[in-house]
Parts: C-alpha cells; sequence; structure tokens
C-alpha cells in the first residue's frame, strides 16, 4: 500500500470496508475499520470516547518516553506490525500474540496485537481467544458476541474459523492519554482505502490494564467501538511509528 494520501475532509469518505484501527471497528468490529468489514458510511463523533480505566489520573504519567530501537515490522495478513524481543509479543503461536512487558513499550504494542487480532477480518480463531483472553471489562462479553454474529453474517460458505480477506491498513502514528504500571491509554491513528483511491485515515482511543502478568484491552462500552474512532486529517501532532507507515 503506498503512503496516505492527504483528504480534504475525510468526514465525507468514511470506511467502505477493511481493517483500519481507527474506525470500522472491530468486527463488531475493531481497529476500526480494520477493526470491521461492515459497511461505514457515518463516521462515528469527531471526538474519540475516553473510556473509564482504573488508574488514577495522578497516577498517570502521560508522555512516557518510547524507543523504537530494536523493534522490527513484519507482515500480519496484509497488515505491518512491530514486535520487540524485549517488550513483545514473546507468544505468538497459532496467529495469536500475547506476553508482554510490563513498561510503555511494552503496553504499547499489546494495545496494537490485541486490538488487530480482536478484528472479525481474521476469523473466529483468531478474534475468539483473544477476545476471550486478552480483552477484559463488564463488556467484554457483549463485544465478542457482537464479533460472532457479524463474522456469521460475513463469512458466507467460508468453513468455521476461516479469514474473511487480508487487510489494507497502515499503522501510522500515536499519542499517550497516560500510563501506570497498572494501566494505559492512547491514541492510535491509522490509514486505509476510501473511494477513489483516496486514503483515509482514522485515530482510535485504546486503554489497557495489567491483569493476571500480561496486558489486557479494556472492552468499549456497550461492546461496540464506534464511539472510541473519529476522522482524522494527518498523523501532525502524534508519534509517528518509524517503519510502520513506510
Amino acid at each position: 500500500m503506498t503512503r496516505a494520501k492527504e483528504v480534504a475532509n475525510p468526514s465525507d469518505r468514511w470506511w467502505r470496508q477493511g481493517p483500519v484501527i481507527a474506525a470500522s471497528v472491530i468486527g463488531g468490529g475493531v481497529l476500526v475499520g480494520l477493526l470491521a468489514p461492515p459497511v461505514f458510511r457515518t463516521p462515528p463523533a469527531t471526538t474519540p470516547v475516553i473510556v473509564r480505566t482504573t488508574a488514577r489520573a495522578g497516577q498517570m504519567v502521560s508522555t512516557p518516553q518510547v524507543s523504537f530501537a530494536g523493534v522490527s515490522w513484519h507482515d500480519y495478513h496484509g497488515v505491518l506490525l512491530p514486535y520487540s524481543a524485549e517488550d513483545g509479543p514473546r507468544d505468538t503461536a497459532s496467529d495469536l500474540a500475547s506476553g508482554f512487558a510490563r513498561t510503555p513499550r511494552g503496553a504499547l504494542l499489546a494495545a496494537i496485537h490485541i486490538a488487530v487480532r480482536a478484528n472479525v477480518q481474521w476469523g473466529s480463531d483468531v478474534f475468539g481467544p483473544t477476545i476471550e483472553r486478552q480483552v477484559t471489562g463488564p463488556d467484554a462479553s457483549t463485544l465478542l458476541d457482537a464479533t460472532r454474529r457479524a463474522y456469521e453474517r460475513l463469512k458466507g460458505d467460508r468453513p468455521d474459523g476461516a479469514m474473511l480477506s487480508r487487510g489494507y491498513v497502515v499503522l501510522e502514528a500515536f499519542r499517550w492519554q497516560g500510563y501506570s504500571p497498572e494501566a494505559a491509554s492512547l491514541d492510535l491513528v491509522s490509514a486505509g482505502p476510501g473511494d477513489s483511491d483516496v486514503t483515509v485515515r482514522a485515530v482510535a482511543r485504546f486503554q489497557l490494564q495489567w491483569q493476571d502478568g500480561d496486558w489486557r484491552l479494556l472492552a468499549p462500552p456497550g461492546g461496540t467501538w464506534v464511539g472510541t474512532a473519529a476522522p482524522v486529517d494527518s498523523p501532525d501532532g502524534y508519534v509517528r511509528f518509524p517503519s510502520g507507515g513506510a
């Protein structure tokens, strides 16, 4: 995929399909867009919703430093994802990803890998165990049910567990909302194909909790990611990934 072009009015062309960590929202959709193959014609709210977190504001470091030294990017069904020998994921068996360090970089990598794999696009063999084991909060079961329903609608005559399609999204940048060893909140900017071969961007907010020795993604309110994403003109003002958008 070529580098994203600027869009004069991204709200006019919201994701048609495909994966975008920002807006189509996972299967029930997340990574929003990546998040979700469902057709998305109406843009979400202009500002991402701040979802709940267990960490108090006073405990959060707003802009922890994250080095990308030693981070490599590898293809995951069409999406380049970051990997670190130090911060994870340490276990990638069965197309899943777990085992992240209790560090800012570990939280960032966990947010990316869990959100991507929670997408309906990769099939129930991936999004099922990802949401069951790595998504937490009171709305996790609702998210899983919604993603399963979306998968049944979209898979047609494919065998159970089969992937729906490859991804067409670029992870471009991020920005911290807060971090502590117990919880983290960050925004991710992604870009994907829109109408007339023009690339559109979205920003989505993800929150994590440290639980049972690993980072877990907090399920969005109501089990839907739609309210956590918004269109964005460019990644300016965010920390750009050194290799993901190349």
